[in-house]
């Protein structure tokens, strides 16, 4: 694939697409005058490589591209002088899939950090077959929605040793941390479509095609002696991903059931978050009121680097397969920004620079499914922390 660039960050001055330019300036493993930074406005585009510059002095001649989420011309353009893009131009429900058809229409991989369950449902409908053929992958949800929970799973399913008795995951978030004006934006969106989006996690999900059984774990609200905790169910996209993984890759086992939980050390904790997200959810059916959550965060607005130090996050992972047991811990630093923009970076990376080592299979695949450990060693390298606490180590030689 003959293109000007390996890779185009598209939305690079946004909040954490400006994080992401940064990461890739720093990791220097492409060639200055092959990647570009994407966005539309020029003015913050050059503003934003002069910054870059001070980080590498050979970015000064880092290209620029003017380009519009709203014309499909303006995003095939781009999209046929690069061989991969990486996006953070969201809500994805209205920004992305228009750059997902300029995609998969000229032949370059796409990955982004969505958590909306319309718009993956709508790339897999849509564009699924088309990006087969085109032997490309559309890689959603790279970023904190799922890439410790879609790889975590994978490692909890793999510390196992091989059996065709029923395998169950269940996995444990707690995080700190804030979010920037996009984030909120994007989180009020959804919640004024709930019905829609539980929809679209239904009709994204994938049927094993060799008579595997891949379900949810119907587990509720309940108090985990393993996490001495509250075990609080997370409807976020990251369960379902996970399922979409566990349907195309047969390690997973002929009987998958993955449990997905907020956990909460205090009952007091639940209830007011509880009262909380239901009161948003609430606000957001209405228009009127929708309009005012959204005016409380301005897209663009985003937690100081002092702030996203003191963010964290993990994620703990419990396997049973028979009378086998497994144990993984993923955990990280920043998990919505610091962490994500690495994500996103080294998921465009896998693309661009991988693709002896990443799997064969093309489509809109699942992260682990696109990358698998390609990917994974990256992101261990880049400081995420995957230990496996109990089971067979994947990486034993």
């Amino acid at each position: 694939m003959n293109r000007d660039f390996d890779l185009v960050l598209f939305g690079a001055t946004g909040f954490t697409g400006r994080l992401c330019a940064e990461y890739l300036a720093q990791r220097q493993e492409l060639d200055a005058t092959r990647w570009a930074i994407a966005g539309r406005q020029r003015s913050k585009l050059e503003e934003l490589r002069v910054h870059l510059t001070s980080i590498d002095s050979r970015l000064s001649k880092l290209a620029i591209i003017e380009a519009s989420s709203d014309s499909l011309l303006n995003l095939r353009a781009m999209a046929a002088r690069t061989r991969v893009i990486a996006t953070t131009v969201g809500p994805y429900r209205i920004h992305g899939l228009a750059l997902v058809e300029a995609c998969v229409a000229e032949g370059t991989h796409v990955c982004d950090i969505t958590g909306e369950p319309e718009f993956v449902a709508e790339t897999l409908s849509r564009f699924g077959d088309l990006a087969r053929q085109k032997n490309i992958s559309v890689v959603s949800t790279c970023g904190f929605d799922s890439v410790p929970h879609d790889f975590g799973a994978w490692l909890t399913v793999r510390a196992l040793p091989p059996s065709d008795e029923p395998t169950t995951v269940h996995g444990f978030v707690s995080a700190k941390g804030t979010f920037s004006g996009g984030t909120w934006q994007s989180a009020v969106g959804a919640m004024a479509r709930i019905k829609q989006s539980a929809a679209a996690v239904k009709r994204s999900r994938v049927e094993p095609r060799d008579g595997r059984r891949v379900a949810a774990a119907k587990e509720g609200f309940r108090y985990d002696k393993r996490m001495e905790a509250w075990a609080v169910p997370l409807p976020t996209i990251d369960p379902a991903v996970v399922l979409r993984s566990a349907s195309e890759l047969t390690e997973y086992g002929q009987s998958f059931r993955y449990g997905h939980f907020a956990k909460v050390k205090s009952l007091a904790t639940v209830v007011a978050s509880g009262f909380f997200l239901g009161g948003v959810a609430a606000l957001a059916q209405v228009p009127a009121s929708r309009s005012w959550l959204l005016k409380q965060r301005a897209s663009g607005d985003g937690p100081s680097a002092e702030e996203r130090a003191r963010s964290r996050f993990t994620v703990h992972f419990f396997g049973e397969r028979g009378p086998h047991n497994s144990e993984v811990i993923v955990s990280g630093k920043d998990p919505g920004y610091d962490e994500t923009a690495k994500m996103l970076g080294e998921a465009a990376l896998c693309l661009a620079c991988d693709d002896k080592l990443r799997p064969t299979a093309r489509g809109v695949q699942t992260p682990v499914v696109a990358l698998g450990d390609a990917y994974l060693n990256r992101l261990r390298r880049a400081g995420l922390k995957f230990d496996i606490k109990a089971g067979l180590d994947p990486w034993a030689p």
